[in-house]
């Protein structure tokens, strides 16, 4: 899903623009046509601004304010009054900013909804849809307080995997400095006295003088090109066949991709859930929860599975032919199903699978951090002892 810029005219003629996420340009204008606003132009992102990470507001602050939101509405305090408070309040300026232009539409007739959806890169189709659910509800204060549930759980989740990844990327990191380090100051040291002595080196000792020697030859290419292939990487994840591919690998890759997997499962199971219990139709819940996936290949399952239900088949069938559901999980949402209690049994799963993350981080954890520091200590190890092996020659030389 891209990102478009678009500038449209209002039923009242006033001029609007803003940015909307979308899979092509007429998607984009069928979006705003429901909005009632005529388009004037369409536009695809730079790749500059395509590549920009996040929106500036962490999920944490986003569901400290929708906890906030939730508690002032509770206690029937008028919506405008609870954004001013909290714009008032809140520290990240960027957010502050935009609860202010979301007060402002509100004042300006505007639905908390309609209001919502006007900045795309903060409250996603989920967080907009639930708050468009609890307006036609009148339950507000009750979907706001599911919605700060739902992200607390979602950043303590991306908290546990970020958590577990910190440490092995300190040692990598570590681990790859010092060896560039070697081999471009250390090394060339070494060389240098092994050339002025003469003689016959041993075999690993010309090897890592090879490699040393390519390092100092190439060190700003082989920089420049490790930083443009991650350039190109990134912006090759941001298309669709791209992320498709590569979310693909993710998951068939061992012991990473059963960690990608448990966590799909536990946000999937989430997402839906949270939305059943705010009244959300089940195809509708089902589209929502595509797009909020984190996973393209699920996100790809998912739509088909909204089609192939509107077709008249339940939801576990089509689930299972995704490939990324395992059999407990299909046989469960088939019994949720058909007991009328699917919400309470996606809740369940998502519990369960949560475990299973907890699980599969400290056992991912337990395999890396010992294989990264066998690693470590070869690659360093090794570059020493083959710089000192023609020294051990050359003391037997002098004896």
């Amino acid at each position: 899903m891209a990102r478009y810029q678009y500038v449209g005219v209002t039923p009242t003629g006033q001029q609007v623009h803003g940015e909307i996420s979308a899979d092509s340009k007429n998607e984009v204008i069928s979006l705003l046509r429901k909005r009632k606003v005529r388009t004037l132009s369409v536009k695809h992102k730079a790749l500059e601004l395509s590549l920009r990470i996040g929106s500036g507001v962490k999920l944490q602050e986003l569901g400290r304010f929708t906890r906030q939101f939730s508690a002032m509405t509770s206690a029937g305090l008028p919506l405008v009054q609870c954004l001013d408070i909290l714009s008032s309040q809140t520290e990240n300026k960027i957010l502050a900013k935009v609860i202010q232009q979301v007060s402002n539409e509100i004042q300006g007739g505007s639905t908390l909804a309609d209001a919502l959806k006007k900045h795309t890169r903060i409250f996603n189709d989920l967080y907009c849809n639930m708050v468009a659910a609890g307006e036609a509800s009148g339950n507000l204060d009750v979907i706001l307080k599911r919605l700060a549930e739902y992200q607390e759980k979602a950043d303590s989740l991306r908290r546990k995997i970020k958590g577990a990844m910190t440490y092995p990327a300190i040692v990598g990191l570590v681990a790859v400095g010092t060896t560039v380090v070697m081999l471009l100051f250390v090394v060339p040291t070494f060389a240098q006295m092994f050339v002025d002595f003469g003689g016959a080196l041993p075999l690993p000792t010309r090897i890592v003088m090879f490699i040393s020697n390519l390092f100092t030859t190439y060190f700003i290419h082989m920089f420049a090109v490790v930083i443009a292939a991650t350039v190109a990487l990134i912006y090759y994840y941001r298309t669709e066949p791209g992320r498709l591919v590569i979310d693909t690998i993710k998951l068939k890759t061992p012991v990473f991709g059963d960690l990608e997997r448990k966590s799909s499962i536990s946000r999937f199971s989430q997402t839906l859930s949270t939305l059943l219990n705010s009244g959300i139709t089940i195809i509708d819940a089902l589209g929502i929860t595509a797009k909020t996936a984190g996973n393209k290949v699920l996100e790809k399952g998912l739509l088909k599975t909204v089609k192939r239900i509107a077709g008249g088949l339940t939801i576990a069938e089509p689930l299972k032919d995704t490939g990324v559901f395992p059999p407990m999980v299909i046989h469960m949402i088939a019994v949720g199903e058909r007991t009328g209690d699917l919400a309470e049994m996606l809740s369940k799963i998502s519990e369960f699978y949560s475990e299973e993350v907890d699980a599969a981080v400290d056992a991912l954890t337990s395999i890396i951090e010992p294989i990264l520091i066998v690693f470590m200590g070869a690659v360093i190890g090794g570059i020493l002892v083959s710089m000192y092996l023609p020294m051990f020659s050359m003391m037997n030389m002098i004896q």
